[in-house]
């Protein structure tokens, strides 16, 4: 099996088998339906003494491990956010896992780095952002939130903290909004802030952070003599997609001297329609900006686009240089190791430009066009159908919305029937949504941004949906 004609051999068969995957995808259940243990008391309970054939190792993995898979890359997969892929990405993965490369700085692969340089470059053009803005790729937002925490935190204090800890250094505090992603809170924490330091501003109707709040925040901590560090805006909020008002959060940054870092994980892409451009306005007072290609970008996951104005800032914060990393091109190039936390780094760049030259940027925007296309089409149809409401505005493809009869009147009640009937269509294997809560309210949450969804897909889910509900509602559940 170790040997070069095994191993094409084997790979065939395992690139005849991701096709076919992809060609019958909808045949499987979107999610699992295994129960907790079920794949664990499949698997034995040691290692294999001796080698097995390959043969026997795909039988398993299409027994044991199959049916414990939910489907992400299903283009009936509604839930969470997308964690796409498409064929381009998967083949530069092959690549990427068969070269082996470890890209921890410029020596060690050239190519690797000056490759990430170029792609981060294309992709700030391609999404209008500020030429200023240095790229890196991260693993994931939450690292690259945490970067920014980190750097925000190291140049307030003149990069004391690092050196001597926060010895005298007082108390700092760091804003979001309460719909912004948990990876904060997890941030402020590792971050060693302190989670009661981070401080959770109110939203308005639409989702968005209050400013009146925010500034509220601030000027009573500066008074109580705390050091406001950070506040982090979101484009596209978790729950509902909502936008924060980046221009006048920008604008009470600058006065008040405070690090803005920008988390548009998911909802970033759709910078690449100059339609939604309204969404970067005041992109230019940030110091940090991060969006996932492994989410609405086709690229397989992981793969994190992280951009900060002051690149000098960031290096410093994370660079540390032992006699064995010393290279004579260091003046010269950049080591990307220094951009982030790990040393080791993977060449995620790799995929990243497969699938910018495969989809080509028109090619993009076209996807992207159609899901929020097809997600206007579906929230009209919703509010034109009795017993169903919408909860939220869709500034993107997200959709939040309850089944709601007109005969049931207690919240409580309703919240109950709207979790029934999610756990009714997820059961069903044919398509896979989740929930949220917005003021108490349960509400399933669909999201249209699968690599391969079509119109077609969308109206059959609308369809279940309607059916299955009608049907809890005929039975009295």
């Amino acid at each position: 099996m170790t040997g070069s004609n095994a191993f094409r051999q084997n790979a065939h068969q395992i690139v005849d088998w991701i096709a076919d995957y992809f060609e019958n995808i909808e045949k499987y259940p979107v999610k699992s339906v295994v129960a907790p243990g079920e794949i664990l008391d499949a698997l034995p309970d040691q290692a294999p003494q001796k080698a097995e054939n390959f043969a026997a190792i795909m039988d398993d993995f299409q027994k044991i491990i199959m049916p414990g898979i939910t489907h992400w890359q299903s283009p009936n997969f509604f839930a969470y956010f997308p964690a796409n892929s498409s064929f381009p990405s998967v083949l530069a993965e092959m690549l990427t896992a068969a070269l082996g490369t470890q890209c921890m700085v410029w020596e060690t692969s050239p190519a690797a780095a000056e490759l990430e340089e170029r792609v981060m470059k294309w992709l700030k053009e391609c999404m209008g952002l500020p030429a200023s803005l240095a790229g890196v790729i991260q693993d994931t937002a939450s690292t690259a939130t945490l970067c920014a925490i980190l750097t925000a935190r190291e140049k307030a204090s003149s990069y004391a903290i690092n050196k001597s800890g926060f010895k005298d250094q007082g108390i700092c505090r760091v804003y979001c909004s309460v719909d912004t992603h948990s990876s904060i809170a997890k941030a402020v924490k590792i971050a060693g802030l302190g989670t009661e330091n981070l401080v959770q501003i109110g939203v308005d109707e639409k989702r968005s952070m209050l400013i009146s709040e925010l500034e509220k925040a601030i000027v009573s901590d500066i008074e109580q003599g705390s050091r406001p560090l950070c506040v982090i805006a979101t484009l596209g909020t978790t729950s509902t997609t909502a936008i924060d008002p980046l221009p006048e959060i920008g604008d009470l940054c600058r006065r008040h001297g405070i690090w803005l870092h920008v988390d548009a994980a998911f909802a970033g892409t759709a910078l690449f329609l100059p339609e939604y451009r309204w969404m970067g306005k005041g992109i230019e007072n940030v110091d940090s900006f991060v969006f996932n290609p492994h989410k609405w970008l086709f690229t397989n996951f992981d793969c994190s686009a992280y951009f900060v104005k002051d690149k000098e800032a960031l290096i410093r914060t994370f660079e540390i240089l032992p006699e064995y990393l010393k290279t004579k091109a260091d003046s010269q190039v950049n080591n990307y190791r220094d951009w982030g936390i790990p040393l080791g780094r993977r060449f995620r760049a790799l995929k990243l430009w497969f699938v910018l030259r495969s989809f080509g940027v028109e090619g993009i925007q076209s996807k992207l066009r159609s899901h929020m296309k097809w997600a206007r089409q579906l929230t009209r149809e919703i509010e034109s159908v009795p017993d169903f409401e919408m909860l939220a505005p869709v500034p993107l493809n997200t959709l939040c919305f309850r089944f709601k009869p007109a005969t049931i009147h207690e919240l409580k009640a309703v919240n109950e029937l709207n979790e029934r009937l999610l756990t009714t269509l997820n059961q069903s294997g044919k398509l896979y949504l989740t929930h949220t809560k917005i003021n108490g309210i349960y509400g399933i949450r669909m999201v249209i941004g699968q690599t391969n969804v079509t119109q077609n897909h969308v109206t059959k889910a609308w369809e279940r949906i309607k059916q299955t509900a009608r049907k809890m509602r005929e039975q009295g559940k």
